[in-house]
């Protein structure tokens, strides 16, 4: 009886054993897939990172956080009685200049309908209706009406392919720049120009979430356009105008 005894209880152990094998395996198997997705991943995304022209800036763990920073300057009192002030008139002189030459350059017209996309107090849009351009309106996080109306340049507030032109000097704000450049294609008309103006040479202020360090991101950002130029500009820090045509 007691070698019936031991000979049951050994087979026990030895079904107990297999079963936590049973299911130890495929759970080990399962962590180790994942850890080496994960590791591949990391890596993917660091090296692609280091070798790329634009960088987004690290510190925003959330949309909410970022929207926060962002509006942190646009609701700045002393910013915005300076923006309307002192800072009002030279803006819009300089701005006049650079919308000269897009119309010299047949890119802009008085019957164009265009859109300044982070205009804050709308120094850009005053400056379009003063040389003619009067179908003209800016759009930012906090509006100025009636030349600033309320939109976020992610997800823009308007519909599919209705500006001629869209003008922005703000790209370095954006957070995500595949979505930034997805809305001005998105709303732009076929055969319509966006213009940018950005900073190639130096860093942008501590407000802004990206990092642009050649034209070449842009050019693979515009998916639906080409590039029709570049140029120096002297734009309030930013040092290049890209200018792209909206093909399909």
């Amino acid at each position: 009886m007691k070698e019936i005894s031991v000979s049951s209880s050994s087979i026990i152990i030895s079904k107990y054993i297999f079963f936590i094998v049973l299911i130890t395996i495929p759970i080990l198997l399962f962590l180790s897939h994942r850890n080496s997705s994960s590791s591949a991943f990391i890596s993917t995304t660091t090296t692609s990172n280091s070798d790329s022209d634009l960088k987004i800036r690290p510190g925003y763990s959330t949309y909410d956080s970022y929207i926060k920073k962002q509006l942190n300057k646009t609701l700045n009192p002393k910013l915005r009685k300076i923006w309307t002030t002192r800072d009002w008139d030279r803006k819009i002189q300089v701005f006049s200049k650079f919308f000269g030459e897009l119309r010299n350059g047949n890119l802009l017209s008085d019957s164009s309908k265009v859109l300044c996309i982070g205009a804050r107090m709308g120094q850009e849009v005053e400056a379009l209706k003063r040389v003619g351009v009067s179908d003209s309106v800016g759009m930012d996080l906090v509006p100025y009406p009636p030349l600033v109306v309320k939109g976020d340049f992610h997800n823009q507030p308007f519909d599919d392919e209705i500006f001629d032109l869209e003008f922005s000097n703000v790209f370095d704000h954006a957070l995500f720049p595949e979505k930034f450049v997805s809305e001005i294609e998105r709303t732009l008309k076929t055969g319509g120009v966006c213009v940018l103006h950005v900073s190639l040479s130096k860093r942008a202020d501590k407000y802004s979430a990206n990092d642009l360090y050649s034209v070449e991101p842009l050019k693979k950002l515009f998916k639906r356009s080409e590039l029709v130029h570049t140029r120096t500009v002297d734009g309030f820090g930013l040092d290049t105008e890209v200018v792209f045509r909206k093909n399909r």
